[in-house]
Parts: C-alpha cells; sequence; structure tokens
C-alpha cells in the first residue's frame, strides 16, 4: 500500500471516530416524538451478545489459521456494530431515558459497568477501525499490534453492553 493511500484511510479513521461520538451526542439532545421504538434495547443488547460470541470465534479461527472465516466474522461484527449504533441513536432520539432503580451496592456496580462501558466504546471506534483497515490491506504486523488494545477492549465493551442491559431492563417502561 503506497504511503499517500495510507495517510488518505487514516485520515478518515481519525475523522469518523472523532464524528462518531460527536454525531452521537448532539442527537441526543434531539427528541422526537410520535415513535414507538421501545422494543429496540432487548434488540440491541442481543446484538451487543452476538457480537461477543462472534469476536470469540474469530479468534478462535485466526488462532487455528482461518484467515478467511476470521475475517468474515469481523467483518459481520463491524456491520452488527454499526447496526446497533443506529439502533441505539434511534431509541434515544425517540424516547426518555430510563433511570436505574436499583439500591445499595448494586447501583454501584451498575455506574460502574455504565460508566466504564460508555468510555471504553468511545476508545474502541479508532482502535476497531484501525484495527480494520491493518487487516484488510494486509499490514498484518501493524493489525496485530492494535488487535492487541482493540479485542480485549471491543469484546468488553460489547459483553458489558449485554449486562447494563439486563441491569436496567427491569426499570423500563
Amino acid at each position: 500500500m503506497n504511503m499517500e493511500r495510507d495517510k488518505q484511510f487514516r485520515r478518515i479513521v481519525i475523522f469518523v471516530s472523532v464524528a462518531i461520538p460527536l454525531v452521537v451526542a448532539l442527537l441526543f439532545r434531539v427528541k422526537i416524538q410520535g415513535y414507538d421504538f421501545s422494543f429496540l434495547p432487548p434488540v440491541y443488547a442481543t446484538i451487543n451478545g452476538v457480537t461477543s460470541v462472534l469476536l470469540l470465534m474469530a479468534l478462535w479461527y485466526i488462532r487455528q489459521g482461518n484467515r478467511i472465516m476470521h475475517e468474515r466474522l469481523m467483518k459481520t461484527c463491524m456491520a452488527l456494530s454499526a447496526a446497533f449504533l443506529v439502533m441505539y441513536v434511534l431509541y434515544h432520539i425517540t424516547s426518555e431515558s430510563t433511570p436505574y432503580g436499583g439500591v445499595g451496592l448494586w447501583r454501584y456496580v451498575y455506574y460502574f459497568v455504565l460508566i466504564s462501558h460508555i468510555l471504553l466504546s468511545l476508545a474502541v471506534v479508532p482502535l476497531v477501525l484501525f484495527a480494520f483497515l491493518y487487516g484488510i490491506t494486509g499490514q498484518f504486523s501493524r493489525h496485530k499490534l492494535v488487535v492487541r488494545y482493540a479485542y480485549p477492549v471491543w469484546l468488553y465493551v460489547a459483553v458489558t453492553g449485554v449486562v447494563v442491559y439486563l441491569m436496567i431492563s427491569p426499570y423500563y417502561p
């Protein structure tokens, strides 16, 4: 891959990595009335769960030397993450936030998991995009270097997305 094209792709990854959280944050200020997307939280929690399983499978396949299956699974995880993001935003621009109703130690556990999930979801975007870029362009030494960080963060975000849903689901209206 030539240096100029590499720079171009890096700029795109950086732009997207900054744009996604900014757009999501701006959309959280938007409230659209008259639509009922209350069915979405269990759907996007399920997407997180499926993504978690597929990430584990992708790791297994690459360790077995099956690059084709690994690539297919990772592309599926990317598509699922994009679908998650669209549904997550759609739900939050059409619904009021649901406060967590737990008490005691569980309240602290919930907020720890939620805050770490949110912060790491910001970090996972550039990590995953760079890992994907390097993998798809055959820059495997760079890919492996980034994946060392991207993979556990992505897996944590996907798993804690399910945990957050399970903890707050009793409090949905």
